[in-house]
């Protein structure tokens, strides 16, 4: 690292000889006056259930189809030599067996020989284990007059071979869970888990479940922890959960229903996840939600990187890109009551009905909820007409609530234009928009919010990414034009924290051998992750956000691409520190010079720089920290910084003050 370190200032040195002619932009900032604030929550997370994010990525569940309760019983396991397993529902069944209201199937397994038959689970596209790592193992099994008399988990490679073993003796006729532990020899991205028998007669099996015992914070059957850490070292002020359209549902049927997300993870009702069939271009029709990750773990997760949680409920409106389904306003009683029983849930007393299932759960102190969104990208009067009656039942009740609501799919337009006219009219206090655009776009609309109204609603940027071809389309890439783009429009919205305050990038996440959408911010396989350029932008912008915003300007006018530059100013109270953003989209080097007004400096800095010649270079699998950040000691002059800024490069200038 410090070579590079010394490379990059060595390199930086070198150029500015070759530059000396160059026209040089000079800036001035003013840290004499704070123009306003910088929230906390300024750079957010925003996580949805698409492209495996949930269950075979952040959810360390490893077995696909635990329960059996997707819509075809068996999806996800194989029986390669014959077919003795059956399925089978409570109802009708001749077998003394009660199972859960929620975990209605089973599979029952009847072995007339225990030579040769064999259950295998191909995992999430395979399972990721990896070398001396152990797997934590449990199942349900009743064993109809003991029977059976061993049942032993095997993890295979993709050539069959045994690479970690365990065995379980089924004691019991009654439904009963054993646990056990697989310690895996070898590292294998693929891997299958294979079930085997002692034994000849029936035995039925659910909750089948193998997790690796590292995970994040080493809680038990809990998240991946590679991806959590990503998370964590962006240092979030905020986690938007479960979506997105993930809320929205198909039909109102299918929408995500909160409260059937918490409680003991066997209760919670498997559903299929409405992005399985949404995209034709990329379909997975084994794409379901086994919800053990759910609110409170949402919650939970938030707590743990630091950021405000971010609830986002259904309005009682299916998505409008399908059917538009919606719940008659005098029938929105149940949906308005879903919001207000989880704030009781995330906030309320352990005497509280909602706040004694919180602490039952092992969480006992309120998760001091201070946001709630009400619908996720909905549009028109409909919309509007159900927000008033959310909005006027939580504030009564709970009137320190902070309420999202919505501005639509576009960030311009009929829609656009006419929620944001209702939404003003209704004093909204927080409005959700959403942009999908070109880089091009994000470039020409840094300066989108210098003209909005500061005594008008404040902002939440819920979702942007630059589309590197267009919106929804299996071709974009996270390259690098993306990303710096991205960042040029970050300064935009860092310069006008006075109307915006929170921001996030979306998708969030993305399997490599499941996606339906792209770009997404973090990629992961079943033993890999990374960040992409897109991913690095965020982390230098969310942990240099400062406190207080600053005028920066050229000639007296804020810097918004003139000669391809643009910039961003703030201070840290804390830190001491003027920080500087800087973002140069020409394919030059520039020269920058910075006139620091109304602070005094120390002798040292340092100077973190983002950068990479090629417009299309994208971090990958192959090569993760293709572009990443790289920083080096900056040594302050008297009068004026001068700076090299690289062609296309993020930079953030960080200046002690005394």
């Amino acid at each position: 690292m410090k070579k590079n370190i010394r490379k990059f200032t060595i390199y930086g040195l070198l150029m500015s000889g070759f530059y000396l002619n160059a026209q040089k932009a000079t800036l001035e900032v003013d840290a004499s006056k704070t123009i306003t604030k910088i929230q906390p929550t300024m750079f957010g997370l925003f996580f949805e259930d698409i492209n495996f994010a949930a269950d075979g990525g952040l959810y360390a569940e490893m077995i696909k189809n635990r329960s059996f309760e997707f819509d075809k019983p068996l999806m996800g396991w194989e029986q390669p030599n014959t077919k003795r397993s059956s399925m089978n529902k409570e109802s009708g069944s001749a077998a003394p067996i009660k199972i859960e209201a929620n975990n209605t199937v089973f599979c029952r397994v009847e072995i007339n020989s225990d030579k040769g038959y064999a259950l295998i689970n191909e995992g999430f596209r395979g399972m990721g284990v990896k070398k001396d790592a152990k797997y934590n193992l449990s199942l349900k099994a009743a064993n109809e007059k003991n029977a059976i008399k061993k049942i032993i988990f095997q993890l295979i490679d993709k050539d069959q071979k045994v690479i970690g073993e365990t065995s379980i003796v089924p004691k019991s006729e009654q439904w009963t869970t054993y646990t056990a532990q697989i310690t895996a020899i070898q590292t294998e991205a693929k891997a299958k888990l294979k079930i085997t028998f002692e034994g000849t007669g029936t035995i039925d099996l659910d909750m089948i479940s193998l997790f690796p015992e590292d995970t994040w914070k080493g809680r038990k059957n809990g998240l991946r922890k590679d991806l959590v850490q990503l998370l964590y070292d962006v240092k979030p002020g905020f986690l938007r959960f479960p979506g997105g359209c993930i809320v929205e549902g198909r039909t109102l049927s299918d929408r995500y229903q909160w409260k059937k997300s918490v409680g003991n993870v066997e209760d919670r009702e498997t559903k299929m996840n409405r992005w399985n069939v949404e995209f034709n271009h990329k379909q997975t029709p084994d794409y379901f939600q086994s919800f053990g990750l759910g609110f409170f773990e949402y919650f939970q997760l938030s707590e743990d990187i630091g950021a405000e949680p971010l609830p986002i409920l259904s309005c009682g409106m299916a998505c409008q890109y399908n059917t538009g389904e919606l719940a008659p306003l005098n029938e929105l009683d149940p949906y308005v009551q879903d919001a207000l029983d989880l704030i009781e849930f995330a906030n309320g007393a352990v005497t509280t009905n909602w706040g004694k299932i919180r602490s039952d759960m092992g969480h006992p102190k309120p998760f001091n909820l201070k946001y709630i969104g009400v619908g996720n990208e909905q549009w028109g009067p409909d919309y509007i007409d159900r927000f008033k009656v959310f909005e006027k039942a939580i504030k009564a009740k709970y009137p320190n609530i902070i309420i999202v609501s919505g501005s639509g799919p576009s960030p311009a337009g009929e829609h656009f234009d006419f929620a944001m006219a209702e939404l003003k009219k209704l004093n909204a206090e927080l409005v959700d928009e959403h942009y999908y655009e070109s880089p091009k776009w994000f470039r020409e609309n840094a300066g989108r919010y210098d003209n909005y109204d500061r005594k008008g609603p404040k902002i939440f940027a819920g979702e942007y990414a630059a589309q590197s071809v267009s919106g929804a389309n299996p071709n974009n890439r996270n390259n690098w034009e993306c990303a710096f783009s991205e960042a040029a429009f970050m300064t935009g919205l860092e310069r006008n924290a006075e109307v915006v305050q929170l921001t996030s990038y979306a998708p969030l996440m993305a399997h490599e051998d499941a996606w339906q959408w792209t770009p997404d911010m973090i990629w992961f396989n079943n033993l890999q992750s990374y960040g992409s350029a897109n991913y690095y932008v965020q982390q230098l912008f969310s942990t240099n956000k400062g406190t207080d915003l600053l005028s920066i300007t050229q000639d007296g006018k804020a810097l918004i691409g003139q000669n391809n530059l643009y910039a961003s100013a703030v201070k840290d109270v804390n830190s001491k520190e003027i920080i500087v953003k800087l973002v140069n989209t020409a394919a030059t080097n520039q020269e920058v010079s910075i006139d620091l007004k109304g602070a005094k400096l120390g002798s040292k800095g340092s100077i973190t720089s983002l950068a990479s010649a090629n417009l299309q270079d994208e971090n990958t699998f192959a090569d993760p920290k293709k572009i990443t950040p790289k920083q080096s000691e900056y040594k302050v002059t008297k009068g004026s910084q001068q700076l090299i800024l690289p062609a296309y490069s993020v930079t953030v200038l960080k200046l002690k003050t005394i």
